[in-house]
């Protein structure tokens, strides 16, 4: 083919010409499209010199992925314009042709631009068929995208408007509680109680709803404080005792491997994502089994673990069971009390348990060797919090900061009073009894303290919102 390659390489720019000339008849589109269609005569002519029909579907697949030549303004695929190329070839062929042997360089030239156009039209197609599925993918993900936020939002406001009626319900129970004694109506108190303990579950279930939407739009508010971990402990222990005795379970706090000294975070929050991670080991473990909350150190933070003897979890659901309404498990295996072994639940526990170690500056993971309800391997859930010098008030509001001051400067004042002479003359109370004598805790009242359900306890509030 060397010698169609010759008059190729002779004819070449009147064949760019007349190719340019039939793309477009408008002068800019014809400046544009000389630069591709000088690339593809080049690559023709060094194809069929070097007898190399990969030269020429190079740059046939480079221009399906990069570029369109545009006809009158408009894309169009590249089999058209291979057209247009072929034609001006023809017409050069029929002006003029070689001086020898016309017919076989027809041949040689329809069979080169014959396989471009086989080769050109699957590489086109294949690119269509990317092209449509990426448009697909993304129209698909846009509607994901506008679903969950339709469903986020329909969330948030039914949680709202939930609470009104629910609360014109509460009030009538509670009117129907003093108007039936239980003294005088017992199976009446019954039905009461029993319309009470809905009330309460639906509650709970709003305000983890409306958590969920305040975590997942950045606002969560916390009323940083000092916190002493190991009372948020013993109130987290004392208010799961109940279930905890019933289901037979062993709860083993290793209280000592807490930081005896405070650190700065929401106290009520912060006990709410223990419980919410207790209260998911506890309904996890099957009865009798054991559940173990320890802490240590690490690099100015502290990671709290809470493991259990349950039945572990898969490794693909260890970053789900953070998903928000993630339940694990056939459903329908699952029984309908709340701290019943496998017990129901709406999936929201873990999330509000992240979305609060999170605001925190911390992170929170589960480890578990796997699941298996016959051998029951286990699970761990590790709360890594940072801890924070409370003196320095950082992250506090001032009032805060100032009332931790003042916290300081008694400290100072009773240790100068334990070190003075008359003081080593008086009767000193036993070391244990120092160690124990609790210090006043200064406690800045929550914005919304009226909507909340507080447990207070050594001067620290905690409990579970109402």
């Amino acid at each position: 083919m060397v010698s169609l390659a010759a008059w190729l390489e002779k004819h070449k720019e009147q064949l760019i010409a007349t190719a340019v000339q039939q793309l477009s008849d408008r002068e800019p589109l014809r400046q544009h499209a000389a630069g591709p269609v000088r690339w593809f005569f080049d690559s023709l002519i060094t194809a069929i010199k070097d007898n190399q029909q990969e030269r020429l579907e190079t740059i046939l697949r480079h221009w399906v992925s990069m570029c369109r030549i545009p006809i009158d303004g408009e894309p169009v695929g590249l089999l058209p314009v291979l057209g247009v190329f072929k034609r001006a070839l023809w017409a050069r062929l029929q002006a003029n042709p070689p001086d020898e042997n016309p017919l076989e360089f027809a041949v040689q030239l329809d069979t080169v631009i014959g396989q471009a156009a086989e080769f050109l039209s699957k590489v086109e197609a294949a690119a269509l068929l990317d092209e449509m599925s990426h448009r697909l993918t993304a129209q698909a993900q846009t509607s994901a995208a506008l679903a969950n936020s339709t469903k986020d939002h329909f969330v948030s406001v039914a949680a709202h408007e939930l609470k009104t009626p629910l609360t014109v319900i509460e009030g009538y129970s509670n009117m129907l509680k003093m108007e039936l004694p239980e003294a005088t109506n017992p199976r009446a108190a019954l039905m009461v109680q029993g319309i009470e303990s809905g009330i309460s579950r639906l509650r709970g279930l709003i305000e983890d709803l409306i958590d969920v939407s305040l975590i997942e739009m950045s606002l969560l508010n916390l009323e940083l404080q000092p916190v002493w971990l190991r009372r948020l402990l013993d109130i987290a222990a004392f208010e799961a005792g109940d279930t905890v005795k019933q289901r037979k379970l062993i709860l083993d706090v290793k209280r000592d491997t807490f930081p005896a000294q405070p650190i700065i975070g929401d106290p009520e929050r912060l006990l709410q994502a223990i419980q919410k991670i207790l209260a998911n080991a506890i309904k996890y473990t099957p009865d009798g089994g054991r559940i173990a909350v320890a802490a240590r150190e690490i690099n100015k933070f502290i990671d709290i673990t809470i493991t259990d003897s349950g039945i572990g979890i898969a490794p693909e659901n260890l970053d789900r069971i953070f998903e928000k309404f993630s339940v694990v498990g056939d459903l329908g295996l699952h029984s309908s009390g709340k701290t019943k072994f496998k017990g129901g639940g709406a999936g929201l526990g873990l999330v509000i348990a992240k979305g609060i170690v999170e605001a925190h500056g911390g992170t929170i993971w589960a480890a578990s060797p796997g699941y298996d309800e016959e051998q029951c391997p286990g699970s761990a859930f590790h709360m890594m919090l940072p801890l924070r010098d409370v003196k320095s008030g950082e992250g506090m509001a001032p009032a805060v900061a100032t009332a931790i001051g003042s916290l300081a400067n008694a400290v100072l004042e009773r240790d100068s009073v334990e070190k003075s002479p008359q003081k080593a003359t008086s009767e000193a109370p036993a070391e244990s009894e120092q160690k124990e004598t609790p210090l006043p805790v200064p406690v800045v009242p929550s914005k919304n303290d009226h909507n909340k359900d507080q447990t207070k306890k050594g001067g620290t509030e905690g409990g579970e919102k109402s």
